[in-house]
């Protein structure tokens, strides 16, 4: 009979590939018609879509992990499929939280309108050079990602060939400092940079909302509808993140019990981004709805 663990892991695969899949599917086509019908696509939306490929492969990866996991545990040991399930797991989870960081940092410049020297220069980067920015920061998590993996397929090898303790011991501490480091550069401050992102524009639409209310000029409130969307956006997107950040502290912990549970919020993370996608996205939504709508009044009609 096959153990809670084991079901767990497997009911949360099967969901969260069985939700992925057409969310995802659902916003690329969305952003592609966008892009046919437009020539481009706003910046938002090129997170978005970037967005949505890496969820998706994400989502597709973790769940054949975990199916690997609970019917074939030995496949594991096939140290190829291992470095590179681990490898695409690790880029693509990085690169999933410096997502999340440009676009908070894309909502923060263009909500907030800072006049310091620095908030000016990262909204000029952000909004010329926003495709040389995903490419690079892909290239980097990508380079961190490989050595990541590579250390720790050195440290089997420590383990395995090495017989002296105080050797054995002074690598092994050097694999988990790097090991340290490379979630710090893919998880944790890009999760820092956006929950700092989220302090500045909620801070900024406090004190206009303030200043508005006790402004006896008579003039109307403005519609801040886009911008309390964006703030929900970061605030949703930072909350799943934890799910990975706790995740990688009970490991760290040495804790089983929690280790389990935010495992299984994990494999499920992926697909529930896509509702924060959906939601944040008029075009995406009425695109979609068209799409589905157009779709059912052909067939009633045949």
């Amino acid at each position: 009979m096959m153990s809670p663990l084991f079901l767990s892991m497997l009911v949360s695969s099967v969901l969260g590939l069985g939700l992925a899949i057409p969310s995802y599917t659902c916003i690329v086509m969305g952003n592609l018609d966008i892009i046919r019908k437009k020539g481009k696509l706003s910046p938002t939306d090129v997170i978005f879509l970037a967005k949505g490929i890496v969820n998706l492969l994400l989502q597709c990866v973790l769940s054949i992990k975990g199916m690997i996991f609970v019917f074939s545990l030995e496949i594991f040991y096939i140290s190829q499929l291992s470095i590179f399930m681990s490898t695409s797991i690790y880029f693509l989870i990085y690169y999933n939280f410096w997502l999340t960081f440009w676009l908070s940092a894309h909502y923060c410049t263009t909500i907030t309108n800072l006049s310091y020297g620095f908030f000016i220069w990262i909204k000029r980067i952000v909004s010329n050079f926003q495709s040389h920015l995903l490419f690079l920061t892909a290239l980097g998590v990508f380079i961190v990602s490989v050595l990541s993996v590579w250390v720790f397929h050195a440290k089997s090898l420590i383990q395995s060939s090495v017989n002296s303790t105080n050797v054995s011991g002074i690598s092994l501490y050097k694999v988990f400092s790097y090991h340290v480091s490379a979630n710090i550069l893919g998880v944790f401050l890009p999760f820092c940079l956006s929950l700092l992102c989220l302090v500045l524009t909620s801070s900024f639409l406090l004190r206009h909302v303030w200043r508005v209310k006790n402004n006896d000029s008579g003039s109307t409130r403005p519609n801040l509808q886009a911008h309390v969307t964006a703030l929900r956006t970061i605030f949703f997107l930072l909350l799943i993140s934890t799910f990975f950040c706790g995740y990688q502290v009970m490991i760290f912990a040495l804790s089983p019990s929690l280790s389990i549970v935010f495992g299984n919020l994990q494999l499920l993370s992926p697909s529930v981004e896509a509702a924060v996608i959906f939601q944040a996205s008029n075009k995406l939504r009425r695109i979609i709805l068209k799409r589905f709508w157009t779709r059912s009044w052909r067939n009633t009609e045949t």
